[in-house]
């Protein structure tokens, strides 16, 4: 039986190409959890890019490390990081293999395994909440370390891959600065590489940069 086009696997030439072209190109595609009680998909409504070398932001900008390591590597893995201590956030490595620039995934609809989402996100005051927000959509997916460097383009067994979907027209892809990335040093309002999709529920509020205060 051959897959319908939404449900097949995006190639890995989609995501060799520049960050700033691949990342509002996944606005509307599907991203496939799967566990052992069953897959969530959610399709992807907010995303923020990071261009390696050439962004302050990026986790890449200062060379490699152990932890950004997947980011070097082949496009179309998953680099799995930790933050503030408590949350996981997802991204899908972009360009040639050695320039380390990736798609951080903010935000999504739930549209398969609602229910499973919900055991994971039981703070959640309703299903738009789910996965509104780059941790969220972690925890919705029970994404932790351990997929780190998970290939999402295969069609076989995996993890985690990434469908077709349908993509979002160009009209109704939106774009502006990055939550919480500082702005002349940092590239968050030097930079509007966050897209979402045009009033969709699912998007993650933004917020600025707030610089830490030095204790006195």
């Amino acid at each position: 039986m051959i897959a319908p086009r939404d449900r097949m696997p995006l190639p890995r030439k989609f995501f060799d190409r520049p960050v700033l072209d691949v990342a509002p190109d996944l606005l509307g595609r599907v991203l496939v959890r799967t566990t052992p009680d069953g897959p969530i998909s959610v399709r992807l409504t907010e995303v923020e890019a990071y261009d390696g070398p050439n962004d302050p932001g990026s986790h890449a900008y200062r060379g490699r490390t152990p932890r950004n390591a997947v980011m070097f590597g082949e496009p179309g893995h998953v680099y799995v990081y930790f933050t503030y201590g408590m949350w996981h956030c997802m991204n899908l490595v972009c360009g040639p293999e050695g320039r380390a620039s990736a798609v951080l995934l903010r935000a999504g609809e739930v549209v398969e395994g609602v229910e499973l989402a919900r055991k994971r996100r039981p703070s959640a005051r309703n299903d738009r909440e789910l996965a509104k927000g780059p941790a969220r959509l972690a925890t919705a997916l029970e994404v932790d370390r351990a997929l780190d460097g998970t290939d999402a383009c295969t069609a076989g067994e995996t993890p985690l891959r990434i469908l077709t979907g349908t993509p979002v027209p160009a009209e109704q892809v939106r774009s502006g600065p990055r939550t919480g990335v500082a702005g002349e040093g940092g590239n968050g309002e030097v930079h509007p590489w966050r897209y979402w999709v045009a009033d969709d529920p699912t998007v993650s509020p933004y917020r600025a940069h707030v610089p830490r205060r030095r204790r006195s």
